[in-house]
């Protein structure tokens, strides 16, 4: 399954909450597709990922915006 997260506009840490929130309501390998504006996101996700176990499979920055596609590895991690 893929789920798109449009936090452009949102400030930390609710773009990390929401990422969190379709991480719980995903299945194991379904990819989660995250854009964002606020820069405390890129450490949040590197961060949660890391912390987690998730994959963090692309991250785009720009000047607009940030793009992350975060893979759920394991059913039991939330």
């Amino acid at each position: 399954m893929k789920i798109n997260i449009n936090a452009k506009g949102l400030k930390c840490p609710e773009p990390i909450m929401l990422l969190h929130k379709a991480i719980r309501e995903s299945n194991s390998g379904d990819l989660i597709y995250l854009t964002a504006t606020d820069k405390s996101t890129e450490r949040d996700v590197d961060k949660f990922c890391e912390f987690l176990g998730h994959g963090l499979v692309k991250k785009e920055i720009t000047k607009e915006s940030l793009y992350f596609v975060v893979q759920k590895k394991d059913r039991n991690i939330i």
